[in-house]
């Protein structure tokens, strides 16, 4: 069974490594605290998962999850993610990350800058569009009529097919929004940020709206620069 590492393991990380757990995935899970703050979540998880740097991490890992803020991108460890599909669920926030003048100006993505630290990496943009409760609820089994459809963006071809066979078996269909150059299409502040799958007042409260792999192409599409 593959193995999924997670660099980061946050709302994000956390609910997607239940997901893949639940799935009958192995985890290893790491964070920039030490492997000994991870024990309520790998007790949590059960025997299917463990604990460990995020070197160890991303080497056990057959596909790695980075989830760390943006500022720490240039962290992450490099040579063991070489040739490796690496889900990159980063955004960029200015108030807490600091101000990276590529990103301001539009002439880079988040996403591009951690694939130019991890050369020899196949990263595809995933899961930062969603709220990590709405992750949870909105997962759904291989042809259910409300399955939810997540977007991905990257410049592998049999990368991005890794990462749909993987979005199917924790309960999504996947989007392709073409290559990275082309993740600001999923990044805050367009049309398939957070709003498709329950916008609103009630947003962080909101159990989910489903959302069709037809609504979000359309909220790719709206996208403007």
């Amino acid at each position: 069974m593959t193995t999924i590492g997670f660099i980061g393991s946050g709302h994000i990380g956390g609910t997607v490594a239940r997901l893949a757990v639940a799935a009958g995935y192995d985890v290893v899970l790491s964070n920039s605290r030490g492997p000994e703050t991870l024990k309520d979540l790998v007790d949590e998880l059960g025997a299917k998962a463990r604990a460990a740097t995020p070197a160890e991490a991303a080497a056990a890992g057959d596909l790695v999850v980075v989830s760390v803020p943006l500022k720490a991108y240039d962290r992450v460890p490099v040579e063991p993610l070489g040739g490796k599909p690496v889900l990159d669920t980063n955004n960029y926030y200015p108030e807490r990350d600091g101000r990276f003048p590529r990103l301001d100006d539009a002439s880079a993505t988040s996403s591009e800058l951690l694939q130019e630290h991890l050369p020899a990496a196949k990263v595809v943009k995933v899961f930062n569009n969603i709220f990590f409760k709405h992750l949870t609820a909105l997962a759904r089994p291989a042809g259910a009529a409300d399955r939810t459809a997540l977007p991905i963006a990257g410049d592998d071809t049999a990368a991005k097919e890794t990462v749909t066979a993987f979005l199917d078996a924790i309960g999504f269909d996947a989007v392709d929004a073409g290559p990275l150059a082309e993740s600001w299409r999923l990044q805050p502040g367009t049309p398939v940020y957070g709003a498709p799958y329950g916008g609103g007042a009630n947003f962080w409260d909101s159990p989910g709206v489903p959302a069709d792999a037809a609504t979000i192409r359309t909220a790719l599409s709206a996208a403007t620069r």
